[in-house]
């Protein structure tokens, strides 16, 4: 019997996702290989633990991890799950692809390489391509991947005018015509969120790592611009690149936004490690479940790479923190004084 998790609703929309979801970057060989039967046991694990949100993309392996991801989902029922990939990037075949290397951060036999494209055509053109490696005839959440200046530099005014002016079109006559559900963006930054917003209406937005254990600056003016348009935070990152899961006191470096962690971050997790300590609270399990506290975040979804690790994660999701040690947080000015906190909650095992 497959285990519940509580669910939210996705913005406005009629779905309704598993306040634990499940980010499928490491199905795509993310810095490491998995083998198929490692992956087919991962996702496996994550089903009957009662996630059903699972989130995808071309850019994760060339398009191995929405092979894998759709081959875990293709048994099931299409109401025991919600699928979210991506468009933006197209992936076009590479003969001369070095599949023993790492490319793009992903150890993948897959022998593409993917370009930028946030165009009418290009869009449309990547939502058709994912359903044929997915092997599904339909996608729950279509999530514009890596827009903005975070990603894109000098190039963003580009890719921004390619989106506005065509890009968003496409989403919306898709969403329109019941090929999708909801539409949103997939990204490292608030700021491109709250620029379009201006453009059309979004029902979501995958957020990596911008309001955390660590950071809360969006909880002023972005989670409530986000609220009055109707668009739900799917947080991916809840660990901040590692830093919020390994802690500052082990042997291997701390990793914050994908780098080292500067002194001013390790000090501050320290800080907060002290006070895990004290309460005898896993850091890792505050980081997963401190997000949820916001009434517009409706799903924490991190990296999920082996069955084991979905398990763990289920613990440190369910691990019960008392009140005190949020408070104590704020006390010590590590929390933002008007952050919500979680609710006291103990899901079936």
């Amino acid at each position: 019997m497959k285990n519940k998790l509580d669910t939210r609703q996705l913005g406005k929309t009629s779905l309704n996702v598993s306040t634990l979801g499940f980010g499928a970057a490491s199905m795509g060989n993310l810095y490491q290989a998995v083998t198929d039967k490692e992956a087919q046991a991962t996702l496996a694990a994550a089903i009957d633990l009662g996630l059903n949100l699972f989130d995808t993309s071309p850019r994760y392996g060339a398009g191995l991890s929405e092979r894998r991801v759709g081959d875990a989902l293709r048994p099931l029922a299409k109401n025991e799950y919600i699928l979210s990939t991506k468009v933006g990037r197209m992936l076009k075949p590479d003969a001369k692809a070095d599949i023993y290397q790492l490319r793009h951060g992903f150890l993948t036999p897959m022998p593409f390489d993917a370009h930028f494209d946030y165009t009418y055509d290009g869009i449309i053109r990547s939502f058709e391509d994912s359903l044929q490696r997915l092997g599904l005839a339909e996608i729950d959440i279509l999530l514009v991947h890596d827009l903005g200046a975070y990603t894109h530099g000098n190039m963003n005014k580009h890719y921004f005018q390619q989106f506005e002016s065509s890009g968003y079109k496409a989403l919306e006559e898709l969403r329109k015509h019941g090929y999708i559900k909801a539409v949103g963006l997939g990204v490292n930054e608030v700021e491109i969120c709250e620029r379009v917003m201006n453009i059309g209406q979004f029902d979501c937005f995958l957020l990596a790592g911008r309001y955390s254990l660590l950071e809360q600056e969006p909880l002023h003016q972005f989670l409530p611009k986000c609220q009055a348009h109707g668009a739900s935070i799917i947080l991916g990152g809840p660990y901040n690149s590692g830093i919020l899961a390994t802690g500052v006191h082990g042997k291997s470096i701390p990793y914050y936004d994908y780098e080292p962690a500067l002194k001013h971050i390790v000090d501050r997790v320290a800080k907060i490690e002290a006070v895990c300590a004290q309460y005898q609270v896993t850091l890792a399990a505050a980081a997963l479940q401190f997000p949820l506290g916001h009434p517009g975040v409706a799903s924490v979804i991190p990296g999920l790479g082996s069955a084991k690790r979905v398990q763990h994660t289920i613990e440190l999701f369910n691990e019960v923190i008392p009140n005190e040690f949020w408070q104590s947080l704020k006390d010590e000015n590590l929390l933002d004084q008007q952050a919500p906190l979680p609710n006291q909650k103990v899901n079936p095992s």
